[in-house]
């Protein structure tokens, strides 16, 4: 059943085109209109919102502003509302350009439904990929007019997910909405929670249903909640046919979280480890280095050997190699960055993790 505002704005559509042209639309253009009124509703036409319990296939864009937090404590909330106001308004467009339907806007995120049913097959897929590939490279022409008028630069992460969900009208007579549920919702959200600033993180079910429309990056194997099986994701990095590319805004090779870990490390010179044993705190944590605080110099480039414990996943990290790669005084205590330059596979493996169930847990993913 069509939407009943859908239905009576498309009619007084029809009678202004009639009135001024004299000529009726013709039924091709008045699907395209229709199905514009939809999305702009948050419904796309011939869409889930058919039924409650109704479920078939949808792709699920979530995109989320990294540091809105930092830019919402540091400016007047007048000027924030009018950055989420002036990146929304952009981000609806591309989003109905590409027929997809807004569910909800949450906070500093957006939940998008690419519907299966409109243009059929795996063209809903593609449809998701390349309105991802838009948004960030819209965000890249918002945050040059930004830094011309000196005002702070904001980063969407996108996590894309194609499966089954099921739609229903949820709540009471005195507030309901009409939404998806259903796992491959959660997972979308999830896989969101992995990317970096401008970055598109995709499913594997989203990439072959892509079919070779976007170039990704390899696949890497992360855990979600949930899973009992690693999830394997990939990164979107251009789409070849259109000559769009996803500008990179991160430098990092991973996510980093912040942390409160002791940490006890030793000197490395010649390659010998000096069996003096130091003390510090790692402050944040990926899966390719520590920012940590420690008493006493450091020497920029220099060597270092790590131990530390991982709670969440109950291990312990020992002989773990890194070098200083950037060294700050503050307060008294040596702040060091420390790449990693030498770690066994447990390692590896066992601080992924960690920073995987950290990422998952926390709230705060800037």
């Amino acid at each position: 059943m069509k939407d009943p505002v859908v239905t009576e704005t498309l009619r007084q559509i029809q009678d202004i085109v009639t009135q001024e042209t004299g000529r009726a639309l013709e039924p091709q253009a008045r699907s395209r209109v229709e199905r514009v009124l939809a999305s702009a509703i948050g419904q796309p036409a011939g869409s889930w919102r058919k039924a409650d319990g109704f479920t078939h296939e949808v792709t699920i864009l979530l995109a989320d502003l990294r540091g809105f937090t930092s830019i919402s404590a540091a400016h007047p909330p007048a000027l924030v509302l009018d950055l989420l106001n002036r990146c929304f308004v952009r981000m609806s467009e591309i989003i109905f350009r590409h027929q997809g339907g807004i569910d909800k806007f949450m906070g500093d995120s957006i939940l998008v439904i690419f519907d299966a049913h409109i243009g059929g097959g795996d063209d809903s897929v593609k449809r998701a990929a390349h309105c991802a590939v838009d948004m960030q490279n819209a965000m890249e022409e918002l945050n040059r007019t930004h830094r011309e008028e000196g005002l702070p630069e904001m980063y969407f992460g996108i996590g894309i997910n194609t499966g089954r969900v099921m739609a229903a009208q949820l709540g009471s007579e005195l507030y309901s909405e009409y939404t998806v549920i259903g796992d491959e919702v959660n997972l979308a959200a999830r896989i969101e929670s992995f990317s970096l600033r401008g970055q598109i993180l995709v499913s594997e079910s989203t990439y072959v249903r892509c079919d070779g429309f976007v170039k990704a990056g390899d696949p890497m194997e992360v855990f979600v909640k949930g899973k009992n099986k690693a999830v394997v994701l990939r990164e979107v990095l251009a789409i070849p046919s259109l000559a769009k590319v996803v500008p990179r805004q991160e430098v990092r090779r991973s996510p980093r979280v912040d942390v409160t870990l002791p940490v006890a490390f030793r000197h490395v010179v010649n390659q010998v480890v000096i069996p003096e044993t130091h003390e510090g705190r790692i402050l944040d944590i990926g899966y390719h280095g520590i920012l940590a605080e420690v008493d006493g110099p450091v020497e920029p480039r220099s060597e270092m050997c790590f131990a530390f414990d991982l709670p969440l996943v109950g291990k312990r990290v020992n002989d773990l190699y890194g070098r200083a790669v950037k060294v700050t005084e503050r307060g008294g205590r040596t702040r060091v960055g420390v790449e990693f330059s030498s770690m066994s596979t447990e390692n590896k493996a066992n601080i992924q993790l960690f920073v995987q169930l950290l990422i998952q847990g926390s709230e705060s993913r800037d």
